[in-house]
């Protein structure tokens, strides 16, 4: 585990969807080309599937998603997830409850750690941040207090996935843009001051 307090050693995020060609690479660059504008280097973004397409590139459509958003879809290869890809990170943004499951009973210790993206963007707006802290020390701290909001917060679960439009209809892969756009905006609008 890196957790990650100053500007010489980057908060790890990583983020988990099932093939690693769709929605966690979205998650990847998206979350990559926005910390960087305001962080150069102090941010490493990856991704990884619970059931990964190894060595694929990404889907031609989300790759096109990608390049909407001003990120690069290029030089991408899916990965399996392992317990040693996440020993190293400091958050796990999984796009399910499923994934979410599939990481804490590789790894445990990853509980703490690991949210779905859209459960992520749900409680940040209910916690208190330090309005002190910038880059990865305010992500750090955030982590913490999202997970207590987690136990106390309502809501309906199954919000918290974001669809997997692998082989689907258009309107599938467009549902998954909007949805997974609009979680990661909200944290970074969160956590980005």
């Amino acid at each position: 585990m890196s957790v990650a307090t100053d500007a010489r050693e980057p908060f790890r995020i990583l983020t988990v969807c099932t093939g690693n060609i769709c929605r966690s690479p979205m998650a990847e660059r998206f979350l990559q080309s926005h910390l960087d504008e305001q962080f150069p280097g102090q941010f490493v973004v990856e991704s990884a599937g619970t059931g990964a397409l190894v060595g694929n590139p990404i889907d031609p459509q989300v790759a096109e998603f990608i390049r909407e958003s001003g990120a690069d879809p290029e030089h991408f290869s899916a990965r399996q997830l392992t317990p040693q890809i996440l020993e190293r990170q400091d958050l796990v943004l999984a796009l399910s409850r499923e994934h979410r499951s599939k990481i804490v009973d590789m790894s445990p210790l990853m509980l703490r750690r690991t949210f779905t993206v859209r459960e992520l963007a749900r409680l940040l707006p209910v916690v208190r941040l330090n309005e002190t802290l910038h880059g990865p020390d305010r992500w750090a701290s955030a982590l913490p207090k999202a997970l207590r909001a987690r136990s106390a917060q309502s809501g309906d679960a199954k919000d918290d996935d974001v669809i997997d439009p692998y082989r689907r209809s258009a309107d599938v892969y467009e549902q998954m843009r909007i949805d997974l756009s609009e979680a990661l905006t909200d944290i970074t609008a969160s956590l980005l001051r």
